[in-house]
């Protein structure tokens, strides 16, 4: 065992005293020594209550021959600090979860590893985590909030950030605003609907890294104490089989994540993360294979943001498993990919089916034939940019309009929030990417702005930044090259007219190749936002969207 570096033979004799002052016995270091990664703080609703089941995984690991050691890893929640200066630092977090996780598991010679997680960026870091160290490890998650009730209807986070555009419009009353913050989050959990977190959920159970359902069972049931007690027993499986995350996460792994990504309409930046994570995991996987991807595997399910149902109600539907059921029967996943359980993913879900056909459609009655993402090119984006297209109506085909550029968030949220915003409007939001954000910035108080005017689908929204997995209506993220290394963008001038046809993927600036040329050779990007410290170091290193936006 590799946590033998520690603990045996007479050189070891001052570290296995440092041992035993932890309360750790002769036959405690006899066993595995189990790294327990705790995501517990006190500001993420979705991780407040992850101190229970990390108890839970304790338990399971001592049951099953291990010795559990706890430690912790930071988290940045994405709905606080949505809109402000704090968003700056939700994705640079998850290179930094990364590292700290590496740097504890290493320095301390753990045989294997739980990590105990639920939101945005935290859950991708320890993929990634997982597929830099490749130690036996598995992923618990820590479950989906419930959704709110109000007025006899389901609402979440989203509603509330919605609610700020309707009251600019006029629409509802602070009285009505303030029922939606009372009701729209009410339990612990990851948001409620399919945003970033709980669609990286679903992505850890697509490709093996935990156990079924473990994407799906809502944060206050019990059954996810259980699954929470079988994953500690699951690692120590793993660890004496020596089962590692390089024989799950394959090639084929992240194939099957992107079809069933493609499947149930999961968050834009479920595409940053899984390139993000095949990087640490020696995978290749591009845009294209993803766009390959989208482009054949129908469209099953529409979960909140893109539709009135939540997790709870694709729990209940059958979940992942039913949907990797489906699409196993149209040859678009591999079910002979291995799991955590030990076992091909086809042996760990026998008798799944579909319980709910109006929550997962049935491969002949899709919502789309193509998926809910849609990687788009163009002399606008030729490394690429994305859509959300189940987050739109049917009969929305693209878009055609005059630009109106802006240079930051803020000043584009002031235009918005204004009330400034014209019918056929494409709003050009720049210098909000990996490098020029920094941090590339999540936009979702901007278009659930635009969603609660009535403009969601009337207007489009583009930037090198990024959008929430709640928004939805006309929002093209990721353009790539970004602004800050004078990539097209950069050379959008107000009223040049800017082009989408969701058809053919095509993202087209009206400007011909000269003119931006010549325009990019004389664009300056804005003011350095730097003072110093971490953010300024990670916009040094960090890459472009289309590759993940990891550090070089």
């Amino acid at each position: 065992m590799r946590s033998d570096e520690i603990k045996k033979g007479p050189r070891r004799v001052a570290h296995r005293s440092l041992l035993r002052c932890l309360g750790l016995d002769g036959e405690d270091l006899q066993r595995p020594l189990i790294g327990i990664v705790n995501g517990f703080n006190e500001i993420i609703p979705g991780h407040i209550h992850l101190r229970d089941l990390t108890q839970e995984v304790k338990a399971g690991v001592y049951q099953a021959g291990g010795t559990p050691i706890e430690f912790p890893m930071i988290g940045v929640c994405d709905g606080l600090v949505m809109g402000h200066e704090g968003m700056r630092y939700s994705l640079p977090s998850r290179e930094l979860i990364a590292d700290s996780i590496e740097l504890m598991t290493r320095a301390h010679c753990f045989d294997g590893l739980v990590m105990v997680t639920n939101c945005d960026k935290i859950n991708p870091a320890t993929l990634m985590a997982a597929a830099r160290l490749d130690l036996p490890a598995i992923i618990v998650s820590g479950g989906p909030m419930l959704p709110g009730r109000l007025r006899g209807q389901c609402i979440d986070l989203v509603t509330a950030f919605e609610a700020s555009g309707r009251l600019v419009a006029n629409e509802i009353s602070q009285k009505e605003a303030a029922e939606v913050e009372m009701a729209a989050t009410p339990t612990v959990g990851a948001c409620a609907g399919l945003f970033t977190a709980n669609s990286m959920n679903c992505m850890i159970e697509v490709l093996g890294m935990s156990l079924p359902f473990n994407g799906t069972i809502p944060a206050p049931y019990s059954e996810r104490k259980i699954l929470a007690r079988q994953s500690g027993r699951a690692v120590v499986s793993l660890v004496v089989k020596d089962i590692r995350p390089s024989a799950i996460m394959t090639r084929q792994a992240f194939l099957n994540a992107s079809a069933v990504d493609m499947a149930i309409g999961g968050s834009t930046n479920t595409l940053l993360h899984l390139l993000a994570v095949a990087q640490e995991a020696r995978v290749e996987i591009t845009l294209d294979d993803v766009d390959r991807i989208s482009r054949k595997t129908p469209n099953l399910c529409r979960i909140s943001p893109s539709g009135a149902h939540h997790i709870v109600d694709f729990h209940e539907a059958g979940g992942i498993p039913a949907v990797l059921a489906l699409l196993e029967k149209k040859g678009l996943v591999d079910m002979d990919c291995i799991s955590v359980t030990g076992t091909r993913l086809s042996e760990s879900m026998d008798n799944i089916s579909v319980l709910n056909n109006k929550v997962i459609r049935p491969l002949e009655n899709p919502y789309a034939a193509q998926g809910g993402l849609r990687i788009l090119y163009g002399n606008l984006a030729p490394r690429g940019a994305v859509i959300k297209s189940s987050a739109l109506p049917p009969e929305w085909k693209g878009h055609k309009g005059p630009a109106r550029v802006f240079e930051s968030e803020e000043t584009a949220s002031d235009f918005v929030f204004a009330d400034k915003v014209v019918e056929g409007q494409v709003i050009v939001v720049r210098n909000e990417g990996p490098r020029g954000g920094p941090g590339m910035r999540e936009m979702l108080a901007l278009t659930s702005a635009l969603a609660g005017m009535g403009l969601g689908e009337k207007v489009m929204l583009i930037t090198d930044g990024r959008f929430s997995g709640g928004s939805r209506g006309a929002a093209v993220g990721h353009i790539s090259p970004e602004a800050a290394i004078h990539g097209p963008i950069a050379a959008v001038q107000d009223n040049d007219i800017i082009e989408l046809d969701l058809k053919t993927r095509a993202l087209t600036l009206h400007v011909d190749d000269a003119e931006i040329e010549r325009r990019l050779k004389a664009f300056t990007s804005p003011e350095t936002r730097l003072s110093g410290g971490y953010l300024k170091r990670y916009a040094e290193r960090v890459g472009q969207a289309d590759k993940g936006a990891v550090l070089d």
